[in-house]
């Protein structure tokens, strides 16, 4: 099914469709179990599933039974997303690109990394090892106005930790207070440790230093900014920063 889907985009936008696969159910246990997902058998799979997954996509072959209609021959790049050493070393071991979640799980993103690179083994699709990266970057004109759009990340993270999920809230003032209430400090122990938040100098200076002490190939920024065109302002300066950055280089 997923391979026929990504088949499908494949054909409708040429050269533009990746497929990242990653391990976690991608939401709350009950929301999986009513997506009909069996935690323990899939985690436990997972490796299998990739390979049989990459299989869809080569050629069919004469007296092939089951095929990815569209999706068999198509060139669909296939990614590992990880937040643990698990993805590092799958990744590795398949010789495929390897997306780390450091925007919200930077705690192993170092070894994560380091041993990726250290294992890898050449593939048809990947030559040698190639590392993206998660970033929060939340921009704005001023410092001050970028940790308030910031807000409405802290307080998602907040809500989740406690057990109560919501859409994205808008900014507050009182971020500290209403940490602080819960017994919680505003790092949420180092989960949004490495994002990126300020006026414009300050997100090229904290671009360039992620960018130079990790050395990603790749760097996918996300702004989980409640208004929308703030949201949109600051993509631009982001975009700004990075253009900066290389004509700099």
């Amino acid at each position: 099914m997923i391979a026929e889907q990504f088949g499908t985009l494949a054909l409708l936008f040429p050269g533009r469709i990746d497929l990242g696969l990653g391990r976690a159910p991608g939401t709350d246990q009950i929301t999986a179990r009513a997506l009909r997902r069996t935690l323990s058998g899939d985690v436990d799979r997972f490796p299998q599933d990739v390979v049989e997954l990459m299989a869809y996509f080569k050629p069919a072959q004469p007296g092939q039974m089951i095929r990815a209609v569209p999706g068999a021959g198509l060139d669909v790049p296939v990614w590992v997303l990880g937040s643990s050493l698990f993805g590092a070393q799958l990744a590795a071991a398949l010789g495929l690109p390897f997306a780390f979640a450091s925007h919200f799980a930077p705690a192993q993103m170092e070894d994560a990394i380091a041993l990726y690179r250290h294992r890898f083994e050449p593939s048809e699709q990947l030559d040698k090892p190639y590392v993206m990266l998660g970033l929060n970057v939340v921009a704005a004109e001023t410092d001050a106005e970028a940790r308030r759009l910031f807000t409405s990340l802290q307080q998602a993270f907040l809500n989740l930790r406690t057990g109560r999920p919501s859409p994205l809230p808008p900014p507050v003032d009182d971020i500290e207070a209403r940490f602080a209430a819960v017994g919680m400090d505003t790092a949420m122990q180092g989960a949004l440790k490495t994002a990126v938040v300020g006026g414009p100098a300050v997100v090229r200076a904290g671009l360039e230093a992620f960018a130079a002490r990790h050395k990603p190939d790749e760097i996918m920024v996300t702004a989980q900014i409640y208004d929308h065109a703030a949201r949109i302002r600051s993509f631009e300066i982001a975009a700004q920063a990075r253009d900066a950055l290389a004509a700099a280089a």
